[in-house]
């Protein structure tokens, strides 16, 4: 009997070299590589299919609860930053800052900046500033809000050490910009926005995350209240996958957005901002995929069902592809998740045994093989990607047909349930420092295994504490649970008194 390890179509694997293997699987499913641009990233058709799909369904969620859609300038005076310190300083050191205008060449015919702009402009890493300006403009009378505006674009935060998906220096996201008439009326948008993004993880990625509300130390700068949802990914370290910021009157009183209350006096309007990122396809990715590539949830995959013609000889071939092609428009009549399923026929004339695994690594929820014989059984052979490579079921067409949504429901469920499993066989409750330092502590600091995962922990509330754990185990606070289970107990680093264990976790 051979003891060898079965082979897989991504090596390294996830148990042997983590970061590595996540840079082969989006290589293998095509989902995006590195530009010539250092920190930036080609999306690729595939990959860019999976965050049109978060796209548009993101945004059927905020237009359901009236958000709407605009679009503000990529460039910000930097005098605009001036007026809001902590906001700057928190963002200073990942500006892109533009300073001149033109191309001249020089004595050796060489390119150079020409004209200096009286003004620098940086290229926007956030939008509060330069939306705000805005706002200034449009309200003037509690009449006018609440303002309920969304945008999809892209941003640019300098980034030292890019990861594809996860860090570039560009990257798309949505971000979301609110005024309101009163504090509790901004603080319940910040929450509705937090169980959306919730909602989305859990429903649409099948990404359980914990939700709650950052410590001071990890607040996005200049907000009162950051609220986050945090997943954890295979190799046990967290991800933020979503914020929402409760801004009090700081941004308002920045940029002057003032309005008339009811009494007829003037009042600095209480904001909000929030956003997810493409990182959400990187997460994804980490979260599900295995040895072989990705696996995608049926809910955000470009492609739901891919049909594989197997036909190997040329007298065959026009009666298979005919079947296929009829079978794809039946699918496509059919919907999945309110949608109609999404199926493509792959008539490249390549292997079968190729194209199975080109649709394997891509993490395809579906591949359904048509050859002669299944034709003469009026049947098709159905593979899902969430069980092993090899397991097929024959299955007449017609049954094929109707069940195909209940199929794709049962897979994303499958991956949900998979990922809950694996993130609470994760989560542990520590009551001691040593327990806490082991926890975080590889075996091999020289090459470091998978280890740690989410830490339950009574905390005093201290920075410095923070700080200490931060420098020691690069262990940050990741959430601060806001649910009624608090607990009351004791730091477990001094001893003194904690109102609630709160979630410790490495993160990216």
């Amino acid at each position: 009997m051979s003891n060898e390890t079965p082979k897989t179509a991504i090596t390294p694997r996830r148990s042997e070299d983590f970061p590595e293997w996540y840079q082969q699987v989006i290589r293998a499913a095509e989902l995006a590589e590195p530009s010539d641009v250092r920190g930036c990233m080609v999306i690729r058709p595939w990959g860019y299919g999976i965050w049109e799909n978060m796209q548009r369904q993101l945004d059927g969620m905020f237009r359901a609860t009236g958000h709407r859609n605009a679009y503000f300038p990529l460039f910000i005076p930097l005098s605009y930053f001036a007026k809001e310190a902590e906001h700057v300083e928190g963002f200073a050191k990942e500006c892109a800052v533009v300073t001149h205008t033109r191309l001249e060449a020089d004595a050796d015919g060489k390119l150079k900046p020409g004209s200096p702009l009286t003004e620098p402009l940086v290229i926007r890493p956030t939008s509060e500033t330069i939306i705000g300006a805005s706002y200034a403009r449009w309200v003037q009378s509690y009449r006018d809000l609440p303002i309920l505006i969304n945008q999809w674009a892209n941003v640019v935060r300098w980034e030292m050490r890019p990861r594809l998906f996860l860090r570039t220096t560009e990257f798309l996201w949505q971000e979301g910009h609110t005024v309101h008439e009163t504090e509790a009326e901004a603080r319940a948008e910040a929450r509705l926005i937090l169980e959306i993004y919730e909602r989305f993880a859990r429903d649409h990625l099948a990404v359980p995350v914990f939700s709650g509300e950052k410590s001071e130390s990890e607040r996005f700068p200049g907000a009162v209240q950051t609220l986050t949802i945090e997943a954890i990914v295979q190799d046990r370290k967290a991800i933020q996958a979503g914020t929402s910021h409760f801004l009090g009157q700081n941004f308002a009183r920045a940029s002057g957005i003032q309005f008339q209350n009811r009494e007829g006096e003037q009042e600095f309007g209480w904001t909000t901002s929030w956003g997810v990122s493409a990182r959400l396809v990187g997460t994804v990715v980490m979260m599900h995929s295995d040895d072989d590539g990705a696996v995608l949830p049926p809910r955000v995959a470009p492609t739901q069902i891919v049909i594989l013609p197997i036909a190997a000889k040329e007298q065959t071939r026009a009666a298979v592809l005919e079947a296929c092609d009829k079978l794809a428009a039946r699918l496509r009549e059919t919907r999945y998740s309110d949608a109609p399923i999404e199926v493509l026929v792959d008539r490249r004339d390549l292997g079968g045994g190729v194209k199975n695994w080109e649709w394997i690594k891509k993490g395809v929820p579906l591949r359904v093989e048509i050859g002669p014989r299944d034709l003469e059984k009026n049947s098709v052979e159905v593979s899902r990607r969430v069980q092993p490579i090899k397991s097929k079921e024959s299955m007449a067409m017609e049954e094929f047909v109707a069940r195909a949504p209940e199929i794709l429901t049962s897979i994303q469920d499958s991956l949900y349930a998979r990922a809950k499993e694996f993130r609470d066989a994760n989560t542990r409750v520590i009551d001691s420092k040593k327990e806490f330092y082991d926890f975080f502590t590889p075996k091999n600091p020289a090459k470091p295994e998978i280890h740690g995962g989410f830490a339950l922990a009574h905390w005093n509330g201290s920075h410095e504490i923070e700080e200490q754990i931060k420098n020691d185990l690069k262990v940050t606070i990741r959430v601060i649970p806001i649910d009624d289970s608090s607990e009351p107990g004791q730091c477990i680093f001094t001893g003194e008194p904690s109102a609630r264990r709160v979630i410790w976790a490495k993160a990216y």
